[in-house]
C-alpha cells in the first residue's frame, strides 16, 4: 500500500495567511497542519507516501519533513503546476503508485480514527476497486455528499444545494491502480478543474465501490471557521489524554 497526500493549491480562502505559506503548514493546535495526514497514513501501517504540492513552497516541506525518517517513513515529494484539481494532482502519482493500491489523504483533513483495518481490508479485497469515507455533518452542502441505499452508493454530488443525505465525503480514498485510467478520461467541471467527485462516481457506474463510515471527529481545515474546529477539536483530544 501506496500512501499519497495532496497538499497543493492556492489556499485563497485563508488569506492573508496563505499570502506567505502553503495552508497545510500552518498551525493546527501543535503542529503544522501536514502532520495530521502524514500520522493518519502512518498509523495505518503506510510506509511510502508521496507528497503533492505547489512549486512555491515545495522546499518548505522538504525543510520540514525531509526524507521521512524521523517519521519512520520513506517520503517522496511531487510538483503540481496550477491548481487543476483534486483528480489532476492525483494523477501525478501513477507512476509511484505503480501496481499497487494507495490510501489518499487530502492535507487539510484531520481525522481521529485509526483507518488501519479499512486500509488492511482494502488491500486484500479483489472485488472493490476504491473506497471512501463518510461523515455524517451538519453542513453537507459545503462537501460531496453521498447519496445511500442500503449497502451502497447510488450517487455523489458536489456541494449541492439540496443535498440528499447529511454524509459528507471526507478527504480520505484508497484506489486500485484503475484510479489513473479513469482520470485520464476525466473532462474539467465548469471549474475548469478535474474533480474526484467524477473518479468515485465512475467507480460507481462500475459497481466497484464500497465505503466505511468514520467513529470519531473529522473535518478540514481549509477555512477560517474549520481551522478554528480542527484546532478546538485537537486541543480537546489533548486534554482528554492527560485527564
Amino acid at each position: 500500500m501506496k500512501g499519497v497526500i495532496l497538499a497543493g493549491g492556492s489556499g485563497s480562502r485563508l488569506r492573508p495567511l496563505t499570502k506567505v505559506t502553503n495552508k497545510h503548514l500552518l498551525p493546527v493546535y501543535d503542529k503544522p497542519m501536514i502532520f495530521y495526514p502524514l500520522e493518519t497514513l502512518i498509523t495505518a501501517g503506510v510506509k511510502d507516501i508521496l507528497i503533492v504540492t505547489g512549486a512555491e513552497n515545495a522546499g518548505d516541506f522538504l525543510k520540514l519533513l525531509g526524507s521521512g525518517s524521523e517519521f519512520g517513513v520513506n517520503l517522496y515529494y511531487r510538483v503540481q503546476d496550477g491548481s487543476g484539481g483534486i483528480a489532476e494532482a492525483l494523477g501525478l502519482a501513477e507512476v509511484f503508485v505503480g501496481d499497487d493500491r494507495c490510501t489518499v489523504v487530502l492535507g487539510d483533513n484531520i481525522v481521529e480514527d485509526n483507518i488501519e483495518k479499512f486500509v488492511n481490508n482494502f488491500e486484500n479485497s479483489k472485488e472493490v476497486e476504491a473506497c471512501i469515507f463518510l461523515k455524517e455533518v451538519d453542513d453537507p452542502e459545503r462537501f460531496g455528499v453521498a447519496e445511500i441505499s442500503g449497502d451502497r452508493i447510488i450517487s455523489i454530488e458536489e456541494k449541492p444545494k439540496k443535498p440528499k443525505s447529511n454524509f459528507a465525503v471526507t478527504g480520505i480514498y484508497m484506489y486500485s491502480p484503475a484510479v489513473f485510467d479513469i482520470i485520464k478520461n476525466l473532462k474539467p467541471s465548469a471549474r475548469g478543474e478535474y474533480e474526484i467527485t467524477d473518479v468515485n462516481n465512475a467507480f460507481i457506474r462500475r459497481g466497484t465501490l464500497s465505503f466505511s463510515r468514520l467513529k470519531g471527529f473529522w473535518t478540514d481545515a481549509g477555512t477560517f471557521q474549520s481551522l478554528h474546529r480542527a484546532t478546538n477539536l485537537v486541543k480537546k483530544k489533548h486534554e482528554e489524554k492527560q485527564v
